[in-house]
């Protein structure tokens, strides 16, 4: 979604998404994702339709958020909404980029990393990261988990640093194929992951990803937020 008519078409034809089960499942992509960085892409898979939809920020820019649907509905009061449900993974860099370059307060938020955290038998000093739940959680099978492998690779060589790559990737025009795989495929198992740790949470852990969820979104938006570091990698101390 690139252009303001094809994104205002998304949201007009956006229809219900309020209350349970989660409609949206969303994941962000930048040059150092945060409030000093970019925010180049907004990944939205709709289900149950199974239909990925990529808003490029960088050539919309503020038009991303703002740009109405014939029902008056914009990308930012859908992010801002309590009512309408929106799954992330780990919220924080997301919700500091957000909130510090386009001023948008995320709420109605679930933390699928959370979720797993949760969801553990065993010791919860450590989150892991997206791709660690898809090759735990994910139930994928041999050629489907190979193919997912090789896109993750191909798509790592090209954005990050320590492969020689760069982050400047995500905000280059026209988006790269290996890009476009990369950004739709994680999003695409997160129903998935959502329901394995659904099954296993009872109300009281539902409160506390909750309570933490909120509290990850109030110290993303503080001045003191720093979305990188070992700090990042540790559970929440009373879980």
């Amino acid at each position: 979604l690139d252009t303001v008519t094809a994104l205002r078409e998304f949201l007009s034809d956006l229809g219900e998404c309020d209350g349970q089960p989660p409609r949206m499942y969303v994941d962000l992509e930048g040059n150092n994702l945060s409030r000093n960085g970019t925010l180049s892409l907004v990944t939205i898979l709709l289900v149950p339709e199974k239909e990925v939809y990529l808003v490029d920020v960088t050539t919309l820019e503020h038009d991303a958020f703002t740009t109405a649907g014939t029902n008056g509905r914009t990308l930012k009061s859908v992010l801002e909404s309590t009512n309408i449900v929106k799954v992330f993974f780990d919220i924080r860099n997301d919700s500091d980029a957000l909130f510090g370059l386009y001023g948008i307060r995320v709420a109605g938020i679930e933390d699928l990393q959370l979720m797993e955290l949760a969801s553990r038998s065993f010791s919860k000093r450590n989150v892991n990261g997206l791709a660690r739940c898809i090759e735990r959680d994910g139930s994928i099978e041999l050629s489907k988990r190979n193919e997912w492998q090789i896109i993750k690779d191909q798509g790592k060589r090209l954005f990050d640093p320590d492969r020689g790559g760069s982050y400047a990737v995500f905000d280059q025009r026209p988006l790269s194929k290996e890009i476009l795989q990369y950004c739709t495929q994680d999003v695409k198992f997160m129903p998935h992951l959502r329901e394995v740790y659904r099954r296993r949470l009872c109300d009281a852990w539902w409160r506390k990803i909750e309570e933490e969820t909120n509290a990850r979104i109030q110290l993303s938006q503080s001045p003191s937020f720093r979305g990188k570091g070992q700090h990042m990698a540790r559970g929440p101390p009373t879980w």
